[in-house]
């Protein structure tokens, strides 16, 4: 999980967000996204903020795996609530 933070920091750095661990965790547990809302689009970001998103999906490097993660865990709640519960 550390270089998963380490990756996210870079990428909230470039954000303008605090970049420690709980500050990320944080951040990501106040900020869910229901399922139909895509990362960039998010009504939270700033318009510089949805711009870099965008460009590092579209660049689809390194960049676009951090976005990526941190659109998995801001879609934590909406995916748990899709998955049908176990038998």
């Amino acid at each position: 999980m550390e270089d998963v933070h380490h990756d996210l920091e870079s990428l909230f750095a470039q954000l303008g967000l605090g970049t420690s661990g709980p500050e990320i965790d944080k951040f990501i547990d106040e900020h869910q996204l229901p399922a139909d809302v895509k990362v960039s689009e998010a009504e939270f970001w700033n318009d510089s903020q949805a711009s870099l998103l965008k460009e590092s999906i579209m660049a689809d490097g390194e960049e676009a795996m951090w976005v990526d993660e941190l659109n998995t865990r801001l879609h934590h709640d909406a995916n748990q609530q899709a998955t049908p519960p176990a038998n």
